[in-house]
């Protein structure tokens, strides 16, 4: 499911987005031994970039999650989730928790998966569903800024919502197979 959504979504974005295919050359530069110098300014210009563009929106996407959390947001989403989590996707109620954090910490809603996945709470058949759901969700809140940024907020709006529809549905798709089929894991 998940490279088919990789080619999908090319072959979406090739109609989509405007402009013309460019051949694929791919000319290999001379292999030379690099000099301190350049190494140093490469990486003082990426660490510079990182702390101007990166982690403000870190900063932001860890306010927030604070934020709905101690306004008690956080579990009035989980309870909204909670009927797509367990009828549409077959999971556990406290499922919903890990799509929510994933949501603004990605690798805090796999630990979450991981944890229940541990203790018994998600048989081999729904881990499936949720590892393959939490890998087509959005990474997390900074990345969702990014898209609000650089395509700006309709279309960052537009592409959220899409990116959640399609996860959670192929979600659902997967856990009817799995129970139509009768499919052991």
């Amino acid at each position: 499911m998940i490279v088919g959504t990789i080619f999908l979504v090319g072959w979406a974005a090739s109609k989509v987005v405007p402009g013309t295919t460019g051949d694929f050359i791919l000319e290999i530069p001379p292999v030379r031994i690099p000099k301190l110098s350049n190494i140093i300014i490469k990486v003082l210009a990426r660490t510079e970039w990182y702390l101007k563009e990166a982690v403000p929106l870190f900063i932001v996407g860890t306010l927030l999650l604070y934020v709905l959390d101690a306004l008690h947001l956080l579990t009035a989403i989980q309870r909204v989730l909670s009927p797509l989590v367990v009828g549409g996707l077959g999971l556990p109620a406290e499922a919903s928790n890990a799509f929510v954090i994933g949501f603004l910490r990605r690798d805090y809603g796999a630990a979450g998966l991981f944890a229940m996945q541990r203790a018994g709470h998600l048989t081999p058949a729904q881990t499936v569903v949720a590892l393959t759901v939490i890998t087509l969700f959005i990474p997390c809140v900074a990345n969702f800024l990014v898209m609000l940024k650089e395509r700006g907020r309709r279309a960052g709006f537009a592409m959220a919502g899409f990116i959640i529809l399609y996860s959670f549905g192929i979600g659902v798709v997967i856990n009817a197979a799995i129970k139509i089929f009768g499919v052991r894991l």
